[in-house]
């Protein structure tokens, strides 16, 4: 059983242990109702409590970025039976199968985004397959850097991704967002606004950092008898301040200046398709 299956089950497990409890603790309509009798003299405290007026009810948080709905779908879209026939129009097929994940992609998509403003996102969750390859680096210890030729490996995933466009892509985001919206109250915010969270990632991500090239990093000391069987995976910042940003300010630091300026400006763009009907803009 996978990770995610895992989670999924327990989380199931626990909906269903709560249902349970919630259930049993109804009284049933075949049951005696007991009647309490108030003492003498207490008649009118409890008459005072039944006029209480009820707690106001928690207001709903302001929507920052709304999302309009298109009126009619898209032809061009509505033509296609799933997402992973859309997805394929707008990145191509043979990108599609190489780089994404299309197994309950939406939720994969809005898990990953919302963890990448986050200290952590697990890969288990990515929408978009490992990067092929190892992480690279040059020098030694320490004075390693990230080598140049580690870039090399996000090319394909950025080349993809700045090619498609970006019209389109929100306009299937858009098309789809009542899935989008779902899959985010499922995460855990059963009141917050999803393409609030995107847009707010979205800033986070083009506020990362543009450290001097080349990048040190570290191989921190595992102590013990144990063996670092992976140590490629391990690598730190060797700026303390780069290793405390987020995870998805880290990957883009990961990517190099290039391959990060492309996305910043693919992101950069989308941003403004998305925000440019919203009432403060």
């Amino acid at each position: 059983m996978n990770r995610l299956l895992s989670y999924l089950v327990v989380i199931l497990g626990l909906i269903a242990i709560g249902a349970g409890l919630y259930l049993w603790l109804q009284p049933r309509d075949d049951a005696p109702v007991a009647t309490i009798t108030p003492p003498a003299g207490h008649s009118d405290a409890l008459a005072e409590q039944e006029e209480l007026p009820p707690p106001p009810a928690e207001p709903q948080p302001e929507i920052q970025h709304p999302i309009e709905q298109p009126p009619a779908p898209d032809p061009a879209l509505a033509e296609a039976p799933d997402i992973g026939v859309a997805m394929s129009r707008l990145v191509g097929r043979e990108a599609l199968l190489a780089l994404f994940n299309l197994d309950r992609f939406v939720y994969r998509a809005v898990a990953t985004i919302d963890n990448l403003a986050r200290p952590h996102a697990a890969p288990a969750l990515w929408p978009v397959n490992p990067t092929p390859g190892r992480f690279a680096t040059e020098g030694a210890a320490p004075g390693e850097r990230i080598a140049a030729a580690n870039y090399a490996r996000y090319r394909a995933f950025v080349t993809a991704v700045t090619r498609v466009d970006s019209a389109q892509a929100v306009a299937l985001y858009r098309q789809l967002y009542p899935q989008f919206q779902q899959a985010y109250e499922e995460l855990g915010y059963p009141r917050g606004y999803f393409n609030d969270r995107l847009v707010a990632v979205i800033d986070h991500l083009l506020a990362t950092p543009e450290p001097g090239e080349p990048v040190a990093v570290v191989l921190p000391e595992v102590k013990g008898p144990h063996e670092m069987r992976r140590p490629w995976v391990r690598y730190e910042y060797a700026d303390a301040s780069l290793e405390a940003l987020s995870s998805g300010q880290r990957m883009l630091l990961r990517m190099g200046p290039e391959n990060r300026k492309a996305l910043k400006a693919k992101l950069a763009e989308i941003r403004r398709l998305l925000v440019r009907d919203a009432p403060h803009n």
